[in-house]
């Protein structure tokens, strides 16, 4: 046994190649810049992240494994393509998750944690008025993880992030269409946690997330997502024997 043992610095363990390139092309189909049903080109993502083909093949398999990619044989690797069932429950869930957390955020507001979400507010309003979608994305998903952080449930902060990534995915696309409202949503929010209303933050918060998914189930409806194509089973042509 180490002795003292509570002064001793954990060893922080160097993120692999392999994790660099998963999290960036992660990044990219969040982002929208690779897009649902897009196929996946080995040689082209290795060129672009500056890569062997290595890493970006272990990477998709990963990927695949928690769902944000589909491998087809004899196709390769392709976005995943969330069905409209799929988007739908788990936005359905983030609405339950996330109005718990306002009305517990509510309960005993600290005056640093309110000063932090309206920096935030204001970060992702001037960045909806200056048609930055990619900035305006990113302080929603820090004012919604801020505001799980205040709630003070460990449980429930982790069950919050284990969708929100793909929160963040499904929101990307509608999130000009939500502009300012969006915005003045979260205002009314910060001032019910302020005020100690939970019951209030709860349902601006229920209300506010219910909107961002019916956005989502409208821009689907109006834009489907193209399935990539069937995978073609090539026969072997038959030996004639003499």
């Amino acid at each position: 046994m180490l002795a003292n043992q509570g002064s001793t610095a954990k060893i922080v363990r160097p993120t692999t190649l392999r994790e660099s390139v998963l999290e960036r092309i992660l990044e990219l189909i969040i982002i929208g810049s690779l897009k649902p049903g897009q196929h996946l080109v080995e040689n082209e993502l290795a060129d672009n992240l500056g890569v062997s083909r290595q890493p970006v093949r272990e990477a998709l398999q990963l990927l695949s494994g928690e769902g944000w990619v589909d491998l087809r044989p004899g196709h390769g690797a392709y976005v995943h393509s969330p069905t409209v069932e799929e988007a739908d429950q788990l936005l359905a869930v983030r609405t339950l998750l996330e109005a718990e957390s306002a009305r517990l955020a509510a309960r005993n507001p600290d005056k640093t944690d309110i000063s932090d979400l309206r920096d935030i507010c204001n970060r992702g309003l001037a960045a909806c008025v200056a048609d930055d979608v990619d900035a305006a994305v990113a302080a929603n998903s820090e004012l919604h993880t801020a505001v799980v952080n205040m709630s003070g449930n460990r449980v429930l902060a982790d069950l919050t992030s284990q969708v929100a990534r793909r929160v963040r995915w499904y929101h990307t696309p509608v999130a000009r269409h939500r502009g300012r409202a969006s915005w003045e949503e979260h205002a009314a929010l910060i001032d019910a946690i302020e005020a100690g209303d939970e019951d209030v933050a709860a349902d601006i918060m229920r209300r506010h997330t219910e909107h961002t998914r019916q956005s989502y189930l409208e821009s689907r409806a109006q834009h489907p997502v193209e399935e990539p194509p069937a995978p073609i089973r090539r026969r072997r042509p038959r030996t004639v024997s003499g």
